[in-house]
């Protein structure tokens, strides 16, 4: 098992497939993109597959959901899931993905053994998303989200990030438009994870601000008590349910007591926080003639290590060099 010294437990892996993205949203990266990893700093196909059996099989990992970056920009990302599924114990599989590419591989992924995709969108304007992102792919975001559920990767969830003066209006027409489709928004606190150290705690839409938005329009419940586990997003159900809206306020309202996730980077580094600012190599380990005892030797000491929280509700939070598109979500 993947245990710290608080008691928790990390089943629950996030594996960024790479740092590459075809977007540039202002709240992650700067318009002119990073330097990406090189080729050979990337965990190989093969490589990754290993991880994640060791990770199944020997360390209690229950849940995997690749990420990035943007994951379907990685070639193997179908028989990557496709080897995944046939692990025993079978995990549940899912994709953090921004959409694009996804409507022509959506029925593929479900093949593999897919189960579900969480798909970011914060708007549902064409031009506004242009501001966000700086690219002019809001139709294919679009039809990406209606393959997904076509394809039978349900539910089908949608992250939204809103920033001020620029989509925070929009928060109950996105409900709205969710609520009309069957899928399950997420609204998502703005986090000090953008390469350009831009993160302004002033200026970020809180939690309690984007009820507020939500309330204006819709009756909101919250869920019974016991019911979010470790889950991220705290839920209130619309207008007397079934349907659900999360919020996930890792600033305003951080959920670090129940975490039980474990991250794997694109070049092979374990983070046991998001907002961590050490890592321990893996790729290295591997590539030197590990042993699966001995790297899941060095996996369990760096989650052994994780701390109570990330801090990151203190004003005097120190941001990680590496950006979300390089931890992976």
């Amino acid at each position: 098992m993947l245990l710290d010294t608080f008691g928790r437990q990390a089943v629950d892996l996030r594996v960024s497939l790479t740092d590459r993205c075809n977007l540039r949203c202002t709240y992650c990266m700067p318009e002119e993109g990073l330097q990406w990893l090189g080729k050979p700093d990337l965990l190989t196909d093969e490589e990754i597959v290993r991880l994640v059996s060791l990770a199944v099989r020997d360390l209690g990992v229950r849940e995997v959901r690749f990420t990035g970056g943007e994951p379907m920009l990685r070639p193997g990302l179908v028989s990557i899931v496709s080897a995944c599924a046939e692990l025993e114990p079978r995990p549940e599989l899912s994709l953090t993905t921004n959409g694009i590419g996804l409507a022509r591989t959506a029925t593929a992924l479900h093949r593999a053994g897919l189960d579900r995709v969480n798909v970011s969108l914060d708007t549902l304007d064409a031009d506004t998303f242009f501001t966000l992102t700086r690219r002019h792919r809001h139709q294919d975001v679009l039809d990406g989200l209606a393959a997904a559920e076509a394809a039978g990767l349900a539910p089908v969830k949608l992250n939204a990030v809103l920033m001020r003066g620029v989509n925070d209006h929009e928060a109950a027409d996105l409900l709205a438009w969710c609520l009309e489709r069957g899928y399950e928004l997420r609204f998502i606190e703005q986090m000090p994870l953008d390469a350009q150290h831009g993160w302004d705690r002033s200026q970020m839409v809180t939690a309690e601000e984007i009820l507020d938005r939500l309330h204006a329009r819709f009756a909101l419940t919250p869920e019974g008590a016991g019911t979010r586990g470790a889950a991220p997003a705290e839920r209130w159900l619309v207008d007397g349910g079934p349907a659900s809206v999360g919020v996930i306020a890792s600033v305003t309202r951080p959920f670090c007591r129940a975490c039980d996730r474990t991250r794997l980077t694109a070049d092979g580094q374990v983070r046991n926080c998001l907002f961590a600012t050490g890592e321990t190599d893996l790729r290295s380990a591997l590539r030197a003639g590990a042993t699966d005892a001995e790297i899941g030797a060095l996996w369990r000491a760096a989650m052994w290590g994780k701390k109570a929280g990330a801090g990151i509700d203190n004003p005097e939070f120190l941001q990680p060099d590496r950006p979300m598109s390089a931890i992976g979500g």
